[in-house]
């Protein structure tokens, strides 16, 4: 925490005066087992500008007049910002889309966005938050800048977008509810919406421009499955093409399925093809009677080149649409099968050969919405309920035993439990250090909150919590939303069990979640059941874990005394349980409790023996931790360039770890310990990049304090009236969090520089507001400004 301006050891030179910069509890929290795993979407170039666009489709067919309709929309004299594509289900709008954006992308320097909304799909749907969440990541904003709400999400979005010339592609919306929060608010982007679904309120409120995709014209249908077998076929009679066309309702998707169906029978008459897909259109008829006409065309192309596949094949493809979600990988695809790898992955080519998946990277996947509904269609039919469970139950068992194999690689300190509700499955994945461990999560983590909902869905009250709780590391990356929603489902789900150990963790994971949103009462609240179950199964080191975790609390009110206290006997406890990592985290939250009274010698030595622990323990997030602490402690006695060199490194190992919440928190200490060598360029450099890690919403104390830092390097190097500038900023941010402390210290920083300003008269109603705070608490430093206020004052 901060220290104040008189040590409790010895005077600090004058002009060392430091701010609050962070807890050592935003690093390694209650029982935290990682230090907060962000995952991306598709990631930006190395320029920075996010090129999100899917690969564009070969063989693409006519739709000119279609093409030109969308150029005059968007990039005629009088464009409109919103152009909604519509029509039936396999009609090509994608496509459509994904052939104008990448023909006009040079007309976007700034970049494209793209993202696949699913609002067809048989699972779950991406809502709009979801959506806004991954394109702010693509958009480099670090995820602990990202907001909590949908309103926050979309505000941050619209500022970031505007003024840029950009694209946003929006595909496969359902409803107007996905949409409108992803609408750029400048007139310089342009979006296009896909949708079975007109989106009336779009056009009348926004005034978007339609272009409606009808079935392709039959010469354009013949000659898109000419062109896609004409390198396999010769001979073939127009007037078979024709019919062939007809029987796929003249739909691109059905036209690809079944001319990759005749491309790979090219000693077999059409018209021998096209009767055996006679014949299994009106199977469907029998079993879809009442449906839809062209989706009954569609799926009974799609039965038509299913049941060509071989048995393995068509069984690979079915239990796939048992998977949560319509992305995945071969290694859960192997399991969901129950097959060797090597086996998986000559089936799933074996699919995507026919078009019925999507290969979208090496080892990854994708369905399309209605193949996605037919491949699950069939499961349901055609395999007995115990062979779906089954299925399932593999899925889930990969996630589970993967995540838990990802918590480990990233622990930094606390407790995994070993998950024991499904067996480990031979494909799990091993990872050789932090970085392939993050690179899963951002592939697998929007997965992981599918398969916990999937084993609540399915009764598996076991599996579902120690899902949870295997995934927590990943979740750290999950939209805030999500994170809370997942943690209140496996817990419901552990009291179901009469899992007292699982509700006691999960309890102190929605403390933590808590905790960082800076809601410290609803924190102590959780942390407090926690500590009752734990009492009550006589688990000791879930009572020590649970109690480092008040203590962290405690810090943040800035009651370090009291903290002090708990770490010294938490120390001691640990010490005798033989808890190494136990010990060390104590020993550097001891520190900082020693350093937020005044006693910086104590806090020196207790940071040096945790980075000595921390290194014996090759605890690379200890050390960092401990680096950190011992820098501010060392800089409050005097030995500034001894501190900076600690700093430093703290901040190489957090970027070293890809850790962002880390890396933040150290860029503020090392900010002040530049500043008080009278490096201000550097200061300011360091305090805007830890500003740029945080956010107004999501740690809105740590962007207070991060402005806070730039007023005041502003102030000591002469600069009084940029000084006011961000003092001002730093105390709505920190009065909209709701955060006195925070308030009091920065509104002391605002009087002073309003003073050094020459705006005396402002001064002293803003003197008068932070008296009334700081005089509320009972640090030294809080005291020391207190005391300095009363000086100021006339």
């Amino acid at each position: 925490m901060a220290h104040p301006d008189t040590s409790g050891d010895e005077p600090v030179p004058a002009g060392t005066r430091s701010t609050l910069s962070g807890t050592a509890a935003d690093v390694v929290q209650a029982r935290d087992i990682s230090g907060g795993v962000h995952f991306h979407g598709a990631p930006a170039t190395g320029s920075g500008v996010p090129r999100q666009l899917p690969r564009d489709v070969r063989d693409f067919v006519s739709r000119t007049a279609e093409l030109a309709r969308l150029d005059r929309a968007l990039l005629g004299a009088e464009p409109a910002g919103l152009t909604v594509v519509v029509g039936t289900a396999g009609v090509g709008k994608t496509a459509l889309a994904l052939r104008w954006a990448h023909r006009a992308a040079d007309r976007f320097p700034d970049g494209q966005l793209y993202v696949n909304l699913r609002g067809y799909d048989p699972g779950a749907p991406v809502t709009a938050d979801q959506a806004l969440d991954r394109f702010l990541r693509a958009l480099a904003v670090p995820p602990l800048r990202i907001p909590d709400d949908v309103e926050g999400k979309a505000a941050l979005y619209r500022s970031l977008l505007a003024g840029r010339r950009m694209l946003v592609v929006l595909d496969n919306a359902a409803h107007i509810g996905q949409v409108r929060p992803l609408l750029p608010g400048g007139s310089a982007c342009r979006t296009i919406v896909t949708s079975r679904d007109r989106l009336e309120g779009v056009l009348a409120h926004d005034g978007a421009q339609r272009v409606t995709l009808e079935t392709l014209p039959e010469a354009d249908a013949t000659a898109l499955i000419r062109a896609l077998t004409a390198d396999y076929r010769s001979g073939d009679e127009p007037g078979d093409r024709t019919e062939l066309a007809r029987l796929c309702a003249r739909l691109p998707l059905a036209l690809r399925v079944a001319a990759e169906r005749a491309a790979s029978r090219p000693w077999m008459p059409l018209a021998e093809l096209i009767g055996n897909l006679r014949d299994e259109s009106r199977l469907w008829d029998e079993l879809a009677a009442g449906s839809d006409e062209t989706h009954d065309g569609v799926r009974g192309v799609f039965a038509w080149s299913y049941r060509s596949f071989a048995p393995d094949a068509a069984r690979m493809f079915r239990l796939l649409g048992l998977h949560p979600a319509a992305e995945f990988g071969a290694c859960v695809a192997a399991e969901a099968a129950g097959l060797p790898m090597a086996a998986a992955r000559a089936l799933l080519d074996s699919v995507v050969g026919a078009h019925m998946l999507e290969q979208t990277a090496a080892d990854r996947y994708q369905f399309h919405d209605l193949l996605r509904a037919y491949a699950t269609d069939a499961a349901r039919r055609e395999e007995p309920p115990e062979n779906q469970r089954d299925a399932v139950g593999r899925i889930l068992a990969w996630y589970l035993h993967a995540a838990h194999a990802v918590g480990t690689a990233m622990r930094h300190w606390g407790r995994i439990l070993a998950p024991d509700a499904l067996p480990a499955p031979a494909t799990v994945p091993q990872f050789a250090d932090r970085g392939a461990a993050v690179e899963w999560c951002r592939l697998e983590g929007p997965n992981l909150f599918a398969a916990i909902q999937t084993a609540a869905k399915s009764g598996l009250d076991t599996v579902t919590w120690q899902l949870a709780l295997a995934a927590e590391s990943v979740m750290h990356g999950m939209p805030s939303a999500d994170r809370r929603a997942a943690v209140h489902i496996a817990l419901a789900a552990a009291r179901r069990d009469r899992a007292r150990q699982g509700e006691g963790q999960l309890l102190t994971t929605l403390a933590e979640i808590e905790r960082t949103k800076g809601r410290f009462d609803d924190a102590a609240a959780h942390a407090e059941e926690a500590l009752a179950v734990f009492r009550e199964l006589g688990d000791q080191r879930g009572l020590r874990i649970t109690l480092n975790f008040l203590g962290v609390v405690l810090l943040h009110r800035r009651q370090f005394g009291r903290a002090a206290e708990r770490f010294e006997n938490l120390r001691e406890l640990q010490r005798a349980d033989g808890d190494v990592e136990g010990e060390t985290a104590a020993l550097f939250n001891l520190a900082e409790a020693y350093d937020g009274m005044g006693r910086h010698r104590d806090a020196v030595g207790a940071a040096r023996y945790s980075v000595a622990l921390g290194r014996e323990l090759g605890n690379r997030h200890f050390e960092l931790v401990g680096l950190v602490l011992l820098a501010r402690a060392t800089a409050n006695l005097g030995g500034v360039a001894e501190a900076l060199t600690d700093a430093a490194r703290g901040v190489e190992l957090a970027r070293e770890l890809r850790d962002t919440r880390t890396e933040g928190w150290a860029l503020l200490d090392h900010g002040r310990i530049q500043r008080l060598a009278g490096r201000y360029d550097d200061a300011l450099s360091s305090y805007r990049q830890a500003l740029g890690m945080f956010s107004e919403l999501s740690v809105s104390q740590r962007r207070a304090w991060s402005l806070d830092g730039i007023a005041t390097t502003y102030r000591e190097a002469g600069r009084a009236g940029d000084a006011v500038h961000y003092h001002r900023q730093a105390a709505e941010t920190a009065r909209a969090a709701e955060a006195p402390a925070v308030l009091g210290l920065v509104l002391a920083g605002l009087a002073e520089s309003l003073a050094a300003a020459g705006e005396d008269a402002e001064a002293g109603p803003i003197r008068h507001e932070a008296a009334g705070l700081l005089a509320q608490l009972d640090d030294p430093e809080a005291a020391a400004r207190l005391e300095r206020l009363r000086r100021a004052s006339p």
